[in-house]
């Protein structure tokens, strides 16, 4: 019975753990964040399958990585958190985003966004997505929104297929509070939280989303950096212009007519 593996309740596991090991791609990591979360226990990303935009390190690579951890030969790096209660009174923390989405069959979403208490814009849209600089390169992302460092402290406010002349994108410092109120002119809404639905909003409801920087602390033994990631996981290439290569061949000539001078020079 001494070697035998025996359950523990998610507190109890935290309390005695000096690590958590998170075997997965990025919702299993997601999901270790939330069970650490308020607590110092770090958090070591190994992923399984395809590329884990927040694991740190492959399967391969464990036996290495928990030596270097073992020695003291590694960093850990903050995650911001942001939290809303629902009307039913659940809390909800999220590491990723907290999205008001518009249900299939519905209308869409009508969304007051005030910021410290004041009323700032109404989107109209396919969602409305509050999201921590980890959560930049997932449904922010796709949404249009920039893409921020994790090591900045930032709320993001962005609308997905905006139905509006203001479609941008808000980012906000951590300590400032934003309110979403659902107007008389939305269909009912689905809260995600980090891609998991957690209940429903309808019209006149309102949640408050706040940020916890901080929130849990993640392995870092140096194997890949941010941006390298972010690369690799977009696929960012960057414009063919900016390298120097022209569209068209520069032996093919062109004939230009009726330009003037600066417009050719451009062409």
């Amino acid at each position: 019975m001494d070697n035998c593996a025996l359950p523990v309740s998610p507190e109890k596991l935290v309390a005695r753990a000096g690590l958590v090991v998170s075997l997965g791609g990025d919702g299993t990591m997601l999901r270790s964040m939330r069970l650490v979360s308020g607590t110092r226990v770090p958090v070591l990303g190994v992923n399984l399958g395809r590329l884990g935009f927040l694991a740190e390190i492959d399967t391969e690579d464990v036996p290495r990585a928990l030596d270097r951890i073992e020695q003291g030969d590694f960093v850990t790096e903050s995650r911001m958190a942001v939290s809303t209660r629902l009307p039913d009174g659940h809390e909800h923390r999220a590491f990723n985003d907290i999205a008001l989405v518009r249900v299939p069959g519905n209308g869409m979403a009508a969304i007051s966004v005030s910021i410290q208490g004041e009323e700032f814009i109404r989107y109209a849209a396919d969602a409305v997505v509050v999201a921590t600089s980890t959560g930049s390169t997932a449904y922010s992302f796709a949404a249009g929104g920039p893409i921020l460092s994790p090591r900045v402290e930032a709320v993001l406010v962005v609308p997905a297929s905006a139905h509006s002349s203001f479609d941008r994108a808000l980012v906000l410092p951590a300590d400032e509070e934003v309110t979403l109120e659902m107007l008389p002119t939305t269909g009912r809404l689905a809260v995600e939280v980090d891609g998991q639905v957690a209940g429903y909003l309808e019209s006149g409801d309102r949640i408050t989303v706040t940020a916890s920087p901080a929130a849990a602390q993640v392995v870092r033994l140096g194997a890949t950096t941010f941006y390298q990631r972010a690369r690799r996981k977009l696929g960012i290439k960057g414009s063919v212009q900016a390298d120097g290569v022209s569209s068209r061949s520069p032996r093919t000539p062109v004939a230009v007519s009726g330009l003037n001078e600066k417009a050719k020079d451009s062409a």
